[in-house]
């Protein structure tokens, strides 16, 4: 198999720097072989940079996501050339029954997920003032609904099957940091982070860690469509950021990978803010 790698670039006050990026492990290294991972809506750019991660480390991934199989064909092909062992069902989060039977589906087949990383999200760019009470419950059916689905579910398999196993969400500096053009999305994510802490603590015994990795500012999704469009949004949002970048996809889910790791298993209910500094800013 042709070793994977990708070339990076930081710019930086008039200044460019590029390196390029091996794998972190080799194939006679991978800490996560044999391991059944779970990733909700796996087709947006984080969950897709997740799910390509965990195959690298070893995992075998069970991918869902709203859109049909023919629509993930070109991903899941990118998967099998980079030797990661897929398996592909669509699932509407919001919807209890459909993910009942996507794991298992799952667990049927490849066996019980020990890694669990709910992705599937989507934003509703409205103040309190403009979102209609049926996108506010729509983008929480999604949102945090979906997790909550995905996460309790995968977690009493794991506890009943004595397995023990780590769930990351994906969360958002924006649990913390209220932005009124994106409310619904705000107060989300702040829901999930604590249901992320109360799971942690119910499942510590069971030997489930479960844990949060949330970005700032990231170029990918619809912010990462957004910028392309607006090269000066991009200008004001990396003056934002004291590292003088946004984050990548790729950067989520190496932070994401490295949770699931055994040797995270001393880390549950924790929060690890990936902002580049944003937040420190304090106006």
């Amino acid at each position: 198999m042709a070793e994977w790698t990708s070339v990076s670039r930081l710019h930086y006050k008039g200044r460019t720097l590029e390196w390029t990026n091996k794998p972190l492990m080799t194939s006679e290294q991978k800490t996560l072989k044999d391991r059944v991972a779970l990733i909700s809506g796996a087709l947006g750019s984080i969950g897709r940079a997740v799910a390509m991660e965990l195959g690298r480390r070893g995992a075998v991934v069970a991918l869902s996501d709203i859109h049909s199989e023919a629509q993930a064909a070109e991903f899941l092909q990118q998967c099998e050339r980079a030797g990661i062992q897929t398996r592909y069902r669509q699932v509407d989060v919001s919807q209890a029954e459909q993910v009942d039977a996507w794991i298992a589906d799952t667990e049927s087949a490849l066996g019980v997920a020990s890694i669990v990383v709910p992705c599937a999200a989507i934003v509703t760019r409205k103040g309190v003032r403009e979102v209609e009470p049926a996108e506010w419950r729509r983008e929480m059916e999604i949102n945090v609904d979906g997790t909550f689905h995905v996460a309790q579910k995968s977690a009493m398999r794991m506890a009943a099957k004595k397995v023990p196993g780590s769930i990351v969400f994906l969360g958002s500096w924006v649990a913390e940091r209220p932005m009124s053009r994106i409310a619904t999305y705000c107060s989300g994510k702040a829901a999930l982070r604590m249901l992320m802490q109360c799971m942690a603590l119910e499942f510590a015994a069971d030997g489930i860690m479960v844990n949060e990795v949330a970005p700032g500012y990231v170029d990918a999704g619809l912010t990462g469509v957004t910028l392309k469009a607006d090269p000066e949004r991009r200008k004001v949002l990396e003056a934002l950021t004291p590292i003088g970048r946004l984050i990548e996809a790729d950067e989520v889910a190496f932070h994401v990978a490295n949770l699931c790791d055994a040797r995270s298993s001393g880390v549950t209910g924790t929060t690890l803010l990936l902002d580049g500094g944003a937040s420190l800013r304090t106006s």
